[in-house]
């Protein structure tokens, strides 16, 4: 059966310039629906770049990705935005909320632009908020909030759609360790419901709560083990 993410050959180059950098050497990968997958490396190997072409935020210079048998490679900007909306949940390291919104409303986000009501849009940002242990911070500004209160106000943000796919970014990048700890323990809990996770890291220790690790140097796989 072929996998939910498929990634052939892929290449990204950057242009600086007469200069034209290279990104992704030529990266094969398979990754099935429901793993949990840490992609790791050093800064500069490619990892985040990848991550940002799974998650349709870029598109590679050549190659081939597939996404649930559909090639994401051709497919028009109009198409891959409803994609990222639908189908992927995104977690960054610096969290990405709006100030100006309180907690239940930056969750609402994704629900505003996929055209739910708001009425059913307050009862699922709610219900993914209690999901993470915030019930008692929905109108909370995100400046009255501790960093690890923030990343779940993401990650609540990222799974709202219930999307296919949850990637994330360096997620415990800016949190203590135990905040962090905590953090991952909430991606542990969306693999045993059935979400697909992919943590880009450069921390093994990290890397270990995941059930398989992709390095990755000089934007090559080097290799994928099961933890």
């Amino acid at each position: 059966m072929a996998g939910l993410i498929q990634v052939e050959g892929l290449k990204k180059e950057y242009k600086m310039g007469k200069i034209t950098v290279p990104a992704l050497n030529g990266v094969d990968i398979e990754i099935n629906e429901g793993e949990f997958v840490a992609i790791m490396g050093p800064s500069g190997s490619g990892k985040s770049t990848l991550m940002h072409i799974l998650g349709c935020l870029d598109v590679s210079t050549a190659g081939q990705y597939s996404l649930n048998q559909e090639k994401v490679s051709s497919m028009k900007k109009k198409k891959l935005a409803a994609i990222r909306n639908e189908q992927i949940g995104f977690v960054f390291q610096t969290f990405n909320l709006l100030p100006h919104l309180n907690v239940q409303k930056n969750v609402e986000l994704p629900l505003m632009y996929a055209g739910y009501s708001k009425r059913k849009r307050s009862k699922m940002a709610k219900k993914v908020l209690a999901e993470v242990g915030l019930s008692d911070r929905l109108k909370h500004k995100p400046s009255e909030l501790s960093g690890g209160e923030r990343q779940r106000v993401a990650i609540a943000r990222a799974i709202v759609n219930n999307p296919s796919i949850v990637l994330a970014d360096e997620p415990t990048g800016n949190l203590d360790t135990h905040s962090g700890s905590d953090i991952l323990s909430i991606f542990s809990h969306l693999h045993e419901k059935g979400h697909t996770i992919i943590i880009v890291t450069h921390d093994s220790a990290i890397a270990k709560r995941a059930k398989r690790i992709i390095n990755i140097v000089d934007g090559l796989i080097k290799d994928g083990n099961i933890n």
